[in-house]
This record gives structure tokens, C-alpha cells and sequence, in this order.
């Protein structure tokens, strides 16, 4: 894979079970940016990372959230659900 992953959280307190992710992408040697983009309290500046995600080098999203559901559907309406 020539791109990287981002890991993207609803806030802070997601990081101790998205840091999981992270660590196996260093295992794996796999690029990756892990990034607080909530749908709820900033819905602006999660649509301008998923409409952005492609252009900034990112294949792949590993999203999680405690209100993963508004995330996932956000995001996946951004980005066209590819």
C-alpha cells in the first residue's frame, strides 16, 4: 500500500480502543494519522476531512466513536459510501 490510514475518533476519551489500531499498523509498518474529527461537535470539519481524506494521501479510514453509528453514516455520506 503506497497511501496511509486514518484513524479518526469522535474525541479523546475514543483513543485508548482506536490506540489498538495503531499499534498494529506500527507492527505492520503501515503509515497512519490518528485524528479527533467529530460529527457531532465539529460536523464541519468532519465533512472537509472526508472530502479531503483522498486528496491528503489517505486509502483507508478506521473510524470509531461511542456514537460510531452518526460517525460512520457521516463520513460514509461524505466520502459517497465507497
Amino acid at each position: 500500500m503506497g497511501g496511509k490510514v486514518a484513524i479518526v475518533m469522535g474525541s479523546q476519551s475514543d483513543w485508548p480502543t482506536m490506540q489498538c489500531a495503531a499499534q498494529v499498523l506500527d507492527e505492520l509498518e503501515v503509515a497512519h494519522e490518528a485524528r479527533i474529527v467529530s460529527a457531532h461537535r465539529t460536523p464541519d470539519r468532519m465533512s472537509a476531512f472526508a472530502k479531503g481524506a483522498e486528496g491528503e494521501g489517505f486509502d483507508v479510514i478506521i473510524a470509531g466513536s461511542e456514537f460510531e453509528a452518526l460517525v460512520l453514516g457521516e463520513e460514509g455520506e461524505e466520502l459517497g459510501a465507497r
